[in-house]
């Protein structure tokens, strides 16, 4: 190992075991995890103490992201189930169907007048890499006991299966801008490839692994310990198997999750009664461990260099991605549904911006998108912000919105949000399992 790696090392782990050390004193603040490693990824980085330095090379960093991004992406659509979709007249459907497309329409049609630098394609791509949300930089906001169940859900939800949605779009995009890695195949090829084939791969190998475990789960002959490796085994191969083809190894794990549940819960009475004791816990914790430790590396490698660049065009873009472009889309997909303007309010600020844009981001960079510099800030300035202001606004605005809902009910027992929703059928890592 040479002498910049192993320092780089031993700063990561510095920085783990710190945060490990006082994570149950922090865990009552709003300082949250993400907030920590991004900020020690700038303090070690390139404009800091130039410990940590993989600008030249973002191999480490991608592999690193993409495994968390990928196991998160499986754990969190095995959990989900059918009816969690339906709670609240389709609130989380209606988040997922009508208000991330608004999203990504929205965030397109605003860098056109801020980047007239940019291209049509390069807009579309800044909206759909900053449109997935991210639970965990927000986490009070979707596990305090505090916010009524039905609107935890729905953020929870939302943020678990909204990534692995915006990934079609994210595809499409980049291989219609012309000077990619992409458009050499075309939008027809990658379609074809990565999601309809990548589909196919993820539908089959997570239903075959989930029937296989099924079974050794009904008739006791697998340990706890190798059933939890089993969920890990075959999320990482319907991710090697989609790459290998040179599809969407996302696409796959994604599809693969859900298929992955819905085999285990079908699996014969003990199979579904057995399922309680979450075989996913290890992948969600490995997940949410490495997706954790991406933030450093973000910090380091796109956050930092980024404040260099700072300008009122780009500040600018960030705050309205994180206010109108999300918003305004939640506002127009609850319409009809009886959410109180507070409710439609408190679910359009929390939706933080995290790994998945990280991930996209990092995507961008080795496809050579020819924009990449100034989308590269635009996303860092954004995920960077997003980070602090939805961290430290999450118990706040939790309890703020729980004195109103409290009021609100009291006086109106038939209240909208007061509905009972099924909270232990959907994946909670979302909002409560990842690391904090």
């Amino acid at each position: 190992m040479s002498g910049g790696s192993a320092w780089t090392g031993a700063a990561i782990a510095a920085v783990t075991t710190g945060y490990a050390l006082f994570s149950r004193r922090l865990g009552s603040t709003p300082v949250s995890a993400p907030m920590v490693f991004t900020g020690f990824g700038v303090l070690i980085g390139p404009i800091g103490l130039d410990v940590l330095d993989l600008g030249h090379d973002t191999g480490p960093v991608m592999v690193l992201a993409e495994a968390a991004l990928a196991l998160l992406l499986f754990t969190d659509a095995m959990t989900v189930r059918r009816r969690a979709l339906r709670a609240g007249r389709f609130l989380p459907l209606r988040l997922l169907a009508i208000g991330l497309p608004l999203s990504i329409a929205a965030g397109w049609l605003l860098a056109w007048p801020l980047f007239p630098g940019l291209t049509m394609w390069e807009f579309a791509l800044l909206g759909a890499v900053l449109a997935p949300t991210d639970a965990a930089l927000g986490k009070t906001a979707g596990s305090s006991p505090r916010v009524p169940a039905l609107v935890r859900q729905g953020l929870n939800v939302e943020s678990g299966l909204n990534d692995g949605l915006a990934l079609p779009f994210f595809l499409l995009f980049l291989a219609a801008l012309p000077g990619t890695l992409a458009s050499e195949e075309g939008a027809g090829g990658v379609f074809w490839r990565s999601v309809v084939i990548s589909t196919l791969v993820g539908l089959a190998l997570g239903w075959a692994g989930g029937r296989l475990l099924a079974l050794a789960r009904a008739r006791d002959w697998a340990t706890g310990e190798w059933q939890q490796a089993a969920v890990l085994a075959v999320a990482f191969c319907a991710y090697s198997v989609a790459a290998g083809i040179d599809g969407s190894g996302f696409i796959a794990t994604w599809v693969g999750g859900f298929a992955f549940g819905t085999a285990l819960r079908t699996g014969g009475p003990a199979a579904e009664d057995r399922a309680e004791k979450r075989p996913s816990d290890l992948a969600e914790y490995v997940g949410g461990l490495l997706g954790t430790m991406s933030f450093l590396a973000f910090g380091a490698v796109l956050l930092g260099p980024a404040l260099e660049h700072l300008n009122w065009r780009i500040i600018t873009y960030a705050v309205l991605s994180l206010t109108i472009v999300r918003m305004l889309p939640v506002a127009l997909a609850l319409i009809g549904t009886g959410m109180r303007a507070p409710t439609l309010a408190y679910m359009g600020w929390f939706g933080p911006r995290g790994l998945a844009s990280v991930v996209f981001g990092l995507l961008l960079v080795e496809d050579h998108v020819p924009g990449i510099e100034l989308l590269g800030q635009v996303i860092a300035v954004t995920i960077g912000l997003s980070i602090l202001l939805h961290g430290m606004s999450a118990p706040y605005f939790a309890n703020l919105y729980g004195d109103w809902y409290d009021t609100a009910k009291a006086a109106d027992p038939d209240l909208c949000e007061a509905k009972g929703t099924p909270e232990a059928s959907t994946g909670q890592h979302s909002g409560s399992r990842r690391l904090r």
